[in-house]
């Protein structure tokens, strides 16, 4: 069993190697950038929302809570009519914000990969029995819920293809970082 706190370094610089590769793959690459569509009146939807003063969240429409309403025949008609939109809204790009947030979250799933990876490998353990359980902990952790969004919000399946592809290399740089600095 190996303490969290000597896996410091392995959970820093696994952190540090997903937000490049992850910067990399976003805004250097090119295959990310097919991932969303733009809309026919792009003006149009945007001061439609200004209108609405529709604060920063997530919203779907038609909108309805209960199975009473979904049930309603204003809502079936809706619904078989379509289309059905999810929208996100933020009020406007913070980026600075999201790149913090996205480390922190590395770091966080960095946490997750030392946690069990301590808890079910000894110091000395050779490099690929690490990079098996740490690759696998971080693979679950970035990929895990990308498939939802093509299944209930209808992203497209080639944007969540490229996702989990991202995921993978994220989880073998997780998993080279822990297996290098493994405590011997």
């Amino acid at each position: 069993m190996v303490p969290i706190t000597a896996l410091w370094m392995p959970i820093a610089v696994s952190a540090v190697l997903v937000f490049a590769a992850s910067s990399l793959a976003h805004m250097v690459l090119p295959y990310h950038r097919g991932d969303y569509d733009k809309l026919p009146d792009e003006d149009g939807l945007l001061e439609a929302l200004r209108a609405q003063k529709a604060g920063a969240g997530n919203y779907v429409a038609p909108h309805c809570v209960t199975p009473e309403e979904r049930s309603s025949r204003e809502v079936k008609a809706k619904l078989a009519r379509g289309p059905l939109a999810f929208v996100t809204v933020i009020p406007s790009l913070a980026i600075g914000k999201q790149l913090v947030s996205w480390f922190v979250y590395c770091l966080v799933v960095g946490v997750f990969v030392a946690y069990l990876t301590g808890r079910t490998a000894a110091p000395g353990t050779d490099y690929l029995a690490v990079f098996r359980l740490a690759g696998t902990t971080a693979f679950l952790a970035y990929a895990g819920g990308t498939a939802s969004e093509s299944i209930w919000m209808g992203r497209k399946w080639s944007t969540t293809a490229k996702n989990v592809l991202d995921s993978l290399a994220y989880a073998l740089l997780t998993a080279g970082a822990f297996g290098w600095l493994w405590p011997s």
